[in-house]
């Protein structure tokens, strides 16, 4: 059978990829420009990690990361870890393995318990080189059951875990947010784990920034998968790469072209192309399908996508790969390409025609994301890197002022507010990290607060950067949070000119103590029944096992699913009584722009829509089906269902 070039990259990518049947493996992967490149795991790598951990003794290594650990463990331990999504009975593992030493078996293994059964071989994979990194994908699979797995090596390494049945059933699903892993903190995340293991999400999200050791990502990649690996092992596991993932201080995709320029403001990726695939395939091959699989420029990997977990349906946006980068395409205001600290600039002035943030490809996913229920999504989110505003004022030093970084999600404006748009039209919440700054706001696209909420997770380790929110006249804008503990809350225009309405911020009190230092994580709690969402923002070093609930202040933040379109209401259509449908879904429509205004699923059968014009609207019931069409006024009830209607006001 001849596979189709979206079929292959679907299912078999890591052909595509990296190419590892080899009599020897190469000592310089990357070739004779990278000698260094993932130098801990590539060629004679048991020897280099002694040697760098002699260097950084010598003083040789000072302002960067500590060294990496060990990469040379008992050969009955070198199966490091997994983690794994499910989807649309399509099972995807992949499994982390450490450096494999000459004559040792290129295979790992996939084995399976279900219920009254003994273990079962299932699938295997070759360990890939460099990365040594497997991947496994098992069709047919059945999502309703717990099943316990092993990832196997040899005849003694073993990974075990727990493969989650759906949680359909629960009425609250709890998403654990977090991004930005410092490097330069070695060791356990006790403190983390612990509070996770008690908390229980059904899904974790690591945002980016999993590790900041640019060249070694393997080694890296590893020390993360020792860190997290104990959550990871029982519960589906969403991981993006970010910049500092491939080597970045900051990244603009640019569609996969070369970078050229100290910095990459230029746009495209530093390392070759081989690299920066080996690294979003560690990180996210075990993502479902991509949306579209087909590669930008140069044959980089794509990987944005949906993922359905217990009836949420988040979009996994990659808000790096097909932004521009400024040099060259806007005045410099600033000391660098990126930065812009002239006050009398005209932030319109850089939203110039041509400039993409996510791209046409990812604006048309989130559009069809947007409407289809099909999979029994109940409620919807969007997952991606960064924020899509410039949250902050002050950067890496609680004296140091930026007007405006075009690094975040705010620049390019058009592209932005193209996004935004996409978002409300789900009623969706937007989780992101990045910034190393917990906030959250509520975007404003024409006017203050008339799009989703956005929550932005603290840092996990906050060692690299430090951010603060600071107005410069240290007072609240309109509108402010009542009541709230936190100065500075209510309605702003960040440096870019975007509008956003700040309900919580976690201000790093001092940057030295890490005690102070804002390190965290983020919690949403989607309750499927009074169709809310609660954002929580955890220290690092809470102790929730033992009982406490004192969370940064400002949070915990309760919204309505609602609320994430804040448009204001022009007036209300006939309620709709949709006999003969469990939760139908529920599409609104402007006949005078064609527009869709938004697409949810309904609880109960009963829902009066809201509308933002006056003028003719169609309302889809559970859209794709329909059955009649009906133009009547004021007066027409949707009694099938499935159908079409014409409502006026």
């Amino acid at each position: 059978m001849k596979l189709s070039r979206r079929r292959l990259l679907q299912v078999a990518p890591l052909l595509l990829v990296s190419p590892s049947s080899q009599a020897a493996d190469e000592a310089i992967p990357f070739g004779d420009a990278f000698p260094t490149l993932e130098s801990l795991t590539t060629g004679e790598w048991w020897t280099k990690a002694v040697q760098a951990s002699a260097n950084q003794k010598k003083g040789k290594g000072k302002g960067g990361p500590p060294p990496a650990p060990s990469m040379n463990v008992p050969r009955d331990e070198v199966v490091c870890f997994a983690q794994y999504t499910q989807q649309n009975g399509v099972l995807k593992m992949s499994a982390q393995l450490f450096p494999l030493k000459p004559g040792e078996q290129r295979m790992a293994r996939l084995e399976v318990k279900h219920e009254g059964e003994d273990w079962k071989e299932v699938a295997k994979s070759e360990v890939l080189y460099p990365g040594w990194d497997a991947h496994f994908r098992i069709e047919g699979w059945d999502g309703s059951k717990n099943v316990p797995y092993r990832v196997r090596h040899g005849q003694k390494a073993m990974f075990e875990g727990l493969i989650r049945r759906d949680p359909v059933d629960k009425d609250v699903i709890v998403v654990a947010n977090m991004s930005c892993n410092s490097s330069r903190t070695i060791g356990p995340r006790t403190e983390i784990i612990d509070n996770l293991r008690a908390q229980d999400p059904d899904v974790l999200f690591f945002g980016g920034d999993q590790t900041y050791r640019h060249t070694e990502h393997t080694a890296g990649w590893i020390e993360f998968g020792l860190q997290f690996r104990d959550i990871m092992r029982d519960r589906p596991t969403v991981c993006i790469p970010d910049d500092h993932d491939v080597g970045h201080g900051n990244l603009w995709g640019e569609s996969g072209k070369q970078s050229s320029i100290e910095g990459d403001a230029d746009g495209g990726f530093r390392y070759p192309v081989a690299y920066v695939n080996q690294v979003q395939r560690q990180q996210s091959w075990h993502l479902p399908d991509a949306y579209d699989p087909e590669p930008v420029s140069r044959d980089v990997r794509v990987y944005f996508t949906r993922m359905l977990v217990g009836g949420i349906d988040f979009a996994i946006l990659e808000d790096r790969k097909f932004k521009s980068g400024p040099a060259g395409k806007i005045p410099q205001m600033g000391p660098r390409p990126d930065h812009i600290n002239d006050p009398a600039y005209d932030p319109k002035s850089i939203d110039l025609p041509g400039l993409e943030l996510l791209g046409k490809r990812q604006e048309k996913f989130l559009h069809e994301w947007g409407w289809d229920y099909s999979q029994g999504a109940e409620m919807k989110c969007v997952l991606s890197a960064t924020a899509f505003c410039g949250a902050v004022h002050m950067h890496g030093g609680v004296d140091k002022r930026l007007l405006a970084d075009l690094d975040c999600n705010g620049w390019p404006q058009a592209g932005r507010n193209r996004a935004l748009v996409e978002i409300r039209r789900a009623w969706a919440p937007h989780l992101c990290g990045d910034q190393h700054l917990a906030v959250v706001v509520r975007h404003g696209i024409e006017q203050f607060g008339d799009g989703p909420y956005s929550f932005t997770s603290p840092a996990l380790v906050n060692t690299i950067y430090g951010r603060w929110w600071h107005p410069l006249d240290e007072k609240a804008g309109p509108n402010p949070v009542p009541g709230s503990p936190l100065p500075w809350t209510g309605d702003f225009k960040d440096g870019l000119g975007n509008r956003i309405s700040m309900l919580a911020y976690a201000n790093p009190e001092d940057i030295q103590d890490e005690k102070q230092r804002a390190d965290g994580y983020g919690l949403i709690r989607f309750n499927k029944t009074t169709r809310q969402a609660t954002f929580e923002c955890w220290p690092r070093f809470a102790k929730v096992a033992d009982g406490d609930k004192a969370q940064f202040p400002g949070w915990p933040i309760t919204i309505s699913q609602d609320a994430n379109d804040g448009r204001q209401v022009a007036g209300w259509l006939p309620e709709l009584n949709i006999e003969g449908a469990e939760n139908p879904v529920v599409q609104v429509i402007e006949e005078a722009t064609g527009d869709i205004l938004y697409t949810v699923r309904v609880r109960g059968h009963r829902f009066q829509p809201r509308v933002y014009a006056q003028g003719k609207h169609t309302i889809k019931v559970n859209p794709g089906e329909p059955t009649f069409q009906e133009d009547k006024g004021l007066e027409p009830k949707a009694k099938e269902a499935a159908g079409t209607l014409v409502m006026k006001i």
